[in-house]
């Protein structure tokens, strides 16, 4: 069958690239085509060395790929990205790999989207190209929230700056981060206020700004209440190492070495260091009754 197709590295799959996903969706049952995403891994910029010590992401793999499937994409296509890859031409990229490999016959592009190794071609002449290897190519416009163009990197900037409900507005749902949890110092037992310390399963993805954060854990599917620290620890640790640490509140369990989800609703204050495990205390115990104001 062939193939309503968008193709482009879809970092985040934000709500900009879930207009692009629509589009696809719905010239597809229009149509009576299937529907297909074609995208890369690993980052350009990781293979190209393009400040690829800089590199975050927004999505991991299997992440991106969940997503796809539940915005309704049938089929999904990850190319190796190499260096000869990147220097494919427009024309040798919709040939062999859009109709030969993928039978892709109609094309959605976003707004600033572009294809193929050709630095000054305009995405008109890129559009142009692609009706004559036979697709059809449809222009879906940019997605604005807030007076605000959508975009990878405003996420990234939202995140940075510890914006995580921003950030969420963006993405049309909470930022999450994924991992194992391992044993850290235990200090936070001696206090009342026992962690999950967060080792991600993907070391590339990006960690919100340092900071005290209200977060919903889900662990094997049920989902808590908890306080999350994004930072370096002072009171406790002079590594400077970054640390994820969440108190998930009325949970017992150990779960040490088993899969734990954070999902991101909102900021209650910046990271600090305190003169004392009493005044850390205390300001957990502020932290925990300030969190619920999140869960409302």
């Amino acid at each position: 069958m062939k193939c309503v197709a968008a193709t482009g590295f879809f970092d985040g799959v934000h709500l900009g690239h879930q207009k692009v996903i629509s589009r696809v969706s719905t010239l597809a049952r229009q149509t009576g085509r299937s529907t297909c995403i074609v995208t890369f891994w690993p980052h350009p910029r990781s293979v190209l060395q393009q400040e690829a010590y800089n590199l975050r992401l927004l999505t991991s793999l299997s992440e991106k790929q969940q997503l796809f499937t539940s915005l309704g994409i049938e089929n999904i296509t990850v190319l190796d990205f190499t260096k000869e890859f990147s220097l494919l031409s427009t024309e040798e990229f919709i040939e062999r790999y859009l109709i030969a490999r993928c039978n892709i016959d109609t094309l959605v592009v976003g707004y600033d989207h572009k294809i193929g190794h050709n630095p000054n071609q305009s995405q008109d002449e890129m559009i142009e190209i692609c009706r004559k290897c036979g697709l059809q190519v449809y222009r879906e416009g940019e997605f604005i929230t807030n007076g605000m163009v959508v975009s990878s990197t405003k996420v990234r900037n939202s995140l940075t700056a510890g914006d995580v409900e921003g950030a969420a507005l963006l993405l049309g749902r909470q930022y999450t981060l994924t991992g194992a949890v391992v044993q850290g110092n235990r200090l936070g037992r001696t206090i009342g206020f026992p962690t999950a310390n967060l080792s991600l399963y993907d070391p590339l993805k990006l960690v919100p700004g340092n900071g005290v954060y209200a977060v919903d854990a889900i662990f094997r599917g049920t989902k808590y209440k908890g306080i999350c620290n994004v930072g370096v620890r002072p009171t406790v640790s002079s590594a400077g190492s970054v640390s994820i640490e969440t108190h998930i509140l009325d949970f017992e369990e150990d779960i040490y070495g088993l899969d734990l989800t954070i999902s991101f609703r909102g900021r209650i204050r910046e990271e600090r260091k305190f003169s004392s495990l009493e005044d850390l205390k205390q300001q957990l115990l502020k932290d925990k009754e300030n969190s619920l104001k999140f869960f409302l």
